[in-house]
């Protein structure tokens, strides 16, 4: 059905125009602090109970099932969270309210980030420990090789 080069063109043209389209809600209707070139995965979960709290930088990537949370109900917190230029937040990983995620960092999949991450650095796990640092990544987290 989708064999043809047209229709895939026609498909992932599409499918950029919806990540615009996303973009542009978050940053206008909910006030996020988003900024130019971040790409949003369609299924990412980013808080809008305190959208005013998540804020990316530059060449950031949130993949599929990540969740940024910026408030906390049963602490009554609220509590903003940065993702610095260039990073890329793994897929169903959870970044807790207050994090911050240092510039050109990896957050693997399925890490569970409760303390800030220093910049170029890799995190996995549940809670999130340092694996790797002194990483170098380009524009939405592609680690450098």
């Amino acid at each position: 059905m989708l064999s043809s080069p047209l229709a895939q063109k026609i498909l992932i043209s599409t499918r950029h125009l919806l990540l615009e389209i996303r973009r542009f809600y978050y940053v206008k209707i909910y006030e996020m602090d988003i900024g130019k070139d971040v790409r949003i995965s369609l299924k990412a979960n980013l808080d809008k109970r305190y959208s005013k709290g998540v804020h990316l930088a530059d060449g950031a990537y949130v993949a599929f099932g990540a969740t940024i949370l910026c408030h906390d109900m049963s602490r009554n917190i609220k509590r903003d969270v940065y993702v610095g230029k260039n990073c890329f937040i793994g897929a169903h990983s959870i970044l807790m309210p207050g994090v911050k995620v240092g510039d050109e960092s990896v957050v693997a999949a399925g890490a569970v980030v409760t303390k800030d991450v220093p910049p170029n650095s890799i995190v996995a796990g549940n809670p999130a420990k340092i694996i790797r640092t002194g990483i170098r990544t380009m524009k939405w987290g592609r680690i450098v090789p």
